[in-house]
C-alpha cells in the first residue's frame, strides 16, 4: 500500500510541476488583449487558464493528501519499531530452597 501510494505521490508531483510551468504569468493576459494569438488556441482566450487552474488545484489537493497519508504511515512505521517487547505478566525467576551443603573440614 505505501508503495502505490508513494508512485502516485511522485506522479501527481511531476505532472503538478508541468502543468504549473506551462501556465502564463498574470502579465500574459495584455498582450493576448493587442493581439498576441492567444483567442485562437484549444480552450479560447480564456479557457485554457481556467482549465490549468482547476487541474492544478485538483493535482495539489491530491498531493497534499497523499503526503498526509505518508506522514502517517512513517509515523506509524516509526513507533512500532521502537516499541519494546514487554510480556503482558512478568514473573520473577523461580528460587530453589535448597541450599548449598556446607562444606566439610
Amino acid at each position: 500500500m505505501f508503495n502505490i501510494i508513494l508512485a502516485i505521490h511522485i506522479i501527481v508531483a511531476i505532472a503538478m510541476i508541468g502543468l504549473i510551468l506551462i501556465q502564463h504569468g498574470k502579465g500574459a493576459d495584455a498582450g493576448a488583449s493587442f493581439g498576441a494569438g492567444a483567442s485562437g488556441t484549444v480552450f479560447g482566450a480564456a479557457g485554457s487558464a481556467n482549465f490549468l487552474t482547476r487541474a492544478t488545484a485538483v493535482l495539489a489537493v491530491i498531493f497534499f493528501t497523499t503526503s498526509l497519508t505518508l506522514a502517517v504511515h512513517a509515523r506509524k512505521q516509526a513507533d512500532s519499531q521502537y516499541k519494546l517487547d514487554v510480556p503482558a505478566t512478568s514473573q520473577a525467576p523461580a528460587t530453589t530452597s535448597n541450599p548449598a551443603p556446607a562444606p566439610t573440614k
